[in-house]
C-alpha cells in the first residue's frame, strides 16, 4: 500500500508551546517514545512534513502531493480518530467544535493556504464525536507523557520479541520490560507495576538504577549509575541522565547526568544541566503554578500544583543551579550564578540571579559548534539562519533591544 502524504500544520498551538518550538515546528515535539511526526507517519502509513512558520520553512520544507491528509499538529493520535481521518473524501473536513481536526485536499488547495485561515470553513466537515486531546502548553507534554508511553510501548512491541534482559536485573510486577537488540541493561531494579519499560537500541542503562514505568528509554540514551527514574519520564534520544528524575521529557540530546532533582518538566534538545542543579516543582505554599506565556507576555495560572523547570533547546545552567517552580528558561540560555534566578529566562540570556545580559548570537553559535563537535557534527546554514532569525525574534524580552514586529525566511522586518 502507497504511503499516505500527511501535512501536519501549525495552528495557534505553536506560540503556546514556546520555547520549545522557537527552532522547530509542533509536530518535531517530542512525546512519548516518538514525535508527534512519527506517531502520525507510524498510524497512518504515511510520510508527513510540516507547514509551519514561514522562518522555519526552509529547515523544514514542505511537500505537497495530488492528495493530502492535512491535519492539525498539535492533536494526539488514537484509533478512533485515525479510523476517522482515513475515511475523509476529497475535500472534507473533520472538527471539534471550532477546531480543525483534519481534512483531505488537494495540491491546489494546499498552495493556496497561507496557514490555517477562513478558506477552510467553506468545506463540507463533519463534527468528531470522541475526545481529542491537544498539546497546547509546554507543561502538556509531561502531563500526557505516562498515557502516551503506554500506547506507544504497545504500538512498538506489537509483532515483536524483546532481546534478553540481563539476569543481574531485578524486575518487579507483570509489565512489559522491551529492550531492542544492542541495549544494554546490567544490575537494575524495574519497577512495572504502574507502567511498561522500553529500552531502544544502543541504549545503556548503567549498575544500580532505579527504574519505575512507564519509561522510554531512547536510542543510544545513557542512565547514569544509581539514577532514580519515576514513571511518566521520556529520555529522548542520545540523552545522558543521572539523579533523581520524575514524569520528565527529555527532547533529545541532552545532559543532566549528575545528581539532582528534576520533576515534572520538559527539557529541550541539546540542553546541559550542571552538577547538583535542582529544580522546584511544588511551590512552598502549594498554590497553583504560574507559568510564562509567551504570545500574552506575561504570567499565566497553569492549573497545576506540579510544575517544574521548562527549558527551551541549546540552554545551559551551570552546577549548583537552583529553579524554582514553573521556570521557564528560553533557547540558547546560559544560567549560572548562586540564587533563584527569575522564572523566566529570555531566550539568548547569560547570567542568573544577580543579573542577566544578552548572550551574543555570535558567541552563542561557537558554543553549539563546539558542543556538536562533540559528536561528530557540524552546524548546519539552516540551522545557522533559523538561530538568528530566532534571535531577532526574542529580542523584545531581553532589556534594551529593540522589539521586531515580524521575521521571514528572508530574516527580520
Amino acid at each position: 500500500m502507497a504511503k499516505r502524504t500527511l501535512i501536519l500544520f501549525d495552528d495557534q498551538a505553536w506560540a503556546g508551546l514556546l520555547p520549545l518550538t522557537w527552532l522547530r515546528p509542533v509536530c518535531e515535539l517530542r512525546v512519548g517514545a516518538m514525535t508527534l511526526r512519527e506517531r502520525w507517519e507510524r498510524r497512518l502509513n504515511g510520510l508527513a512534513t510540516p507547514l509551519t512558520q514561514d522562518y522555519l520553512a526552509d529547515g523544514f520544507p514542505l511537500h505537497v502531493a495530488l492528495d493530502n491528509y492535512f491535519i492539525n499538529a498539535s492533536l494526539l493520535p488514537t484509533a478512533d480518530l485515525v479510523r476517522e481521518i482515513t475515511e475523509l473524501g476529497a475535500g472534507e473536513a473533520l472538527t471539534k467544535g471550532d477546531e480543525l481536526l483534519a481534512a483531505r485536499l488537494g495540491r491546489d488547495a494546499i498552495v493556496s493556504l497561507s496557514g490555517v485561515d477562513g478558506e477552510l470553513d467553506t468545506l463540507p466537515g463533519y463534527e468528531y464525536e470522541g475526545e481529542v486531546t491537544f498539546l497546547r502548553r509546554p507543561y502538556d507534554l509531561f502531563l500526557h507523557n505516562a498515557r502516551v508511553i503506554a500506547e506507544d510501548i504497545e504500538l512498538l512491541t506489537e509483532g515483536r520479541a524483546s532481546a534478553d534482559l540481563s539476569p543481574t536485573n531485578t524486575v518487579i510486577g507483570e509489565g512489559i520490560v522491551f529492550i531492542e537488540v544492542g541495549a544494554s541493561c546490567e544490575a537494575a531494579v524495574i519497577n512495572t507495576t504502574q507502567g511498561s519499560v522500553y529500552i531502544a537500541r544502543d541504549a545503556q542503562v548503567m549498575e544500580g538504577c532505579l527504574l519505575r514505568g512507564p519509561i522510554i528509554v531512547g536510542e543510544s540514551a545513557v542512565l547514569k549509575m544509581g539514577a532514580k527514574i519515576y514513571g511518566g519520564t521520556t529520555v529522548g534520544p542520545h540523552c545522558k541522565v543521572g539523579g533523581e528524575v520524575n514524569n520528565v521529557v527529555f527532547q533529545g540530546s541532552c545532559n543532566k547526568g549528575h545528581d539532582g532533582y528534576l520533576g515534572n518538566a520538559v527539557i529541550g534538545q541539546w540542553c546541559n544541566l550542571g552538577a547538583d542543579t535542582n529544580a522546584s516543582n511544588l511551590k512552598n505554599n502549594y498554590a497553583e503554578a504560574r507559568v510564562w506565556h509567551y504570545e500574552t507576555e506575561r504570567f499565566e495560572p497553569s492549573g497545576l500544583q506540579f510544575c517544574g523547570l521548562i527549558m527551551g533547546d541549546h540552554a545551559k545552567c551551570g552546577i549548583n543551579t537552583m529553579f524554582n517552580t514553573a521556570t521557564v528558561v528560553g533557547v540558547g540560555a546560559n544560567v549560572f550564578g548562586d540564587g533563584f534566578p527569575r522564572t523566566f529566562i529570555p531566550d539568548f540570556s547569560w547570567g542568573g540571579a544577580a543579573g542577566q545580559t544578552t548572550f551574543e548570537l555570535v558567541k552563542m553559535i561557537e558554543t553549539v559548534e563546539r558542543v556538536y563537535a562533540r559528536r561528530g557534527l557540524a552546524v548546519s546554514e539552516r540551522e545557522r539562519t533559523i538561530l538568528k532569525a530566532c534571535f531577532a525574534l526574542t529580542a523584545k524580552h531581553r532589556r534594551g533591544e529593540p522589539r521586531l514586529r515580524k521575521v521571514t525566511k528572508d530574516g527580520p522586518l
